[in-house]
């Protein structure tokens, strides 16, 4: 299938971890190469054919919301949880009448990466198969990313299958914060804060969760450090 018209945009985070970063704007609007770590993902969404993104916003959201007014691509619809944060799952759910019925992608704002190969969300939607898949993963081997301090997040069989890391000491790919499914994936759940983790863990039970390989390198910039890394490795291209 192409690419899905329709985003929802992970951005209403606190940004703890970036601090001393985040103390006069959202961590969504911290630059990494000169531009806000936000446009650098609608940026990407916009390349591979997405029309409509609807981004959360939280913290600093006049900020946020100002910012997103001077784009032009892709559309920007608003979720605003200024109220209260949701977590990613409860984002989804909240934006849930914004976002449709069909498969859209769900992106983080604190993801850059290096192409290689078929384009990174191109590769992602030639694997979309609902008739074997309830929700599909962009996963980096984790030799091939950097900002990520984590022991890995899931193993992947050969029919593209995963399964959580678990108790294991490692695992050898990391989930990059992209990701297709159908918003009403989260239809039975209660309009609350929940995260995506344990629908995550429920359908690796079921062989319903997959994952795509992404050929490229991944760049997490989820604190002041990776963000400084990335912008190293950027200027090397």
């Amino acid at each position: 299938m192409s690419v899905p018209k329709t985003a929802m945009v992970l951005a209403a985070g606190l940004g703890l971890r970036m601090r001393p970063l985040t103390l006069d704007r959202p961590k969504a609007l911290v630059e990494v190469g000169g531009r806000a770590l936000i446009d650098h993902v609608l940026d990407r969404l916009s390349e591979a054919g997405v029309e409509r993104a609807v981004v959360n916003v939280h913290a600093f959201a006049d900020q946020m919301e100002a910012h997103l007014a001077a784009r032009t691509s892709p559309q920007i619809v608003i979720s605003d949880e200024r109220a209260g944060l949701l977590d990613s799952a409860g984002g989804i759910k909240r934006a849930r009448g914004l976002l449709g019925d069909d498969p859209i992608v769900v992106a983080n704002i604190d993801s850059i990466w290096i192409e290689q190969g078929v384009p990174a969300l191109a590769a992602l939607a030639q694997d979309w198969d609902e008739a074997r898949m309830d929700n599909l993963l962009l996963l980096a081997a984790m030799d091939r990313a950097l900002g990520f301090d984590g022991p890995g997040d899931f193993f992947r069989n050969d029919r593209g299958e995963l399964a959580p890391r678990g108790a294991a000491i490692s695992a050898p790919f990391a989930y990059m914060g992209f990701q297709i499914l159908r918003p009403s994936l989260f239809d039975d759940q209660a309009d609350e804060a929940f995260s995506i983790w344990p629908t995550w863990r429920k359908l690796c039970t079921q062989g319903r969760l997959h994952g795509t390989v992404f050929d490229g390198f991944w760049m997490h910039v989820g604190d002041p450090a990776a963000r400084d890394a990335a912008e190293q490795r950027l200027r090397r291209g």
